[in-house]
């Protein structure tokens, strides 16, 4: 199986979307953008992981990320994260099946509902941009599936791998 570092790419463009929102006074979008980002890398070390056991070698392909307004930059956003999990993770989990690799197939599954909740998070953020001016704020990020969630009060483990929330990531 043959796997592309799409993931890494979306992480360095994230956190350029975070410095211009922080320029622009968006410091939830900031937040959101930088939470994102952790969640990428995730999903990126995991899928270097399942590439490694399979003898391949881990790439990242970074390039020079375009960088337009804080709106712009959601929109971009919810853009690649629809993409990945409408198009491109049911591709790999379709592959990955047929193959019957295990490892693949649970990395997946928990990198498209996680990119689902991406989306709606970049959704929600571009929904209600005036609320994401002022001061910055806490997401968490699991270290294993790269969910994101806005508070980890009521959450005792990771809705999408089950993983204990006391290991989730505080990124703001």
């Amino acid at each position: 199986m043959r796997l592309h570092a799409f993931e890494s790419f979306f992480s360095g463009p994230y956190l350029a979307f975070a410095t211009k929102a922080d320029e622009e006074g968006y410091g939830a979008v900031a937040s959101l953008f930088r939470a994102a980002a952790r969640a990428e890398q995730v999903h990126f070390e995991h899928h270097a992981k399942v590439i490694a056991e399979l003898g391949e070698i881990p790439s990242a392909n970074i390039e020079i990320p375009v960088v337009g307004t804080t709106k712009e930059n959601l929109e971009a956003a919810v853009k690649g994260e629809t993409y990945e999990k409408d198009i491109m993770y049911p591709e790999f989990l379709a592959q990955a099946e047929k193959e019957n690799i295990a490892g693949a197939i649970d990395a997946f599954e928990d990198a498209k509902a996680a990119e689902t909740v991406h989306a709606a998070l970049y959704q929600n953020a571009l929904n209600n941009l005036e609320a994401g001016k002022g001061a910055k704020k806490d997401f968490f990020v699991c270290p294993v599936c790269g969910n994101v969630v806005e508070s980890v009060i009521y959450l005792t483990n990771c809705p999408i791998c089950k993983t204990e929330t006391s290991k989730f990531m505080l990124v703001n």
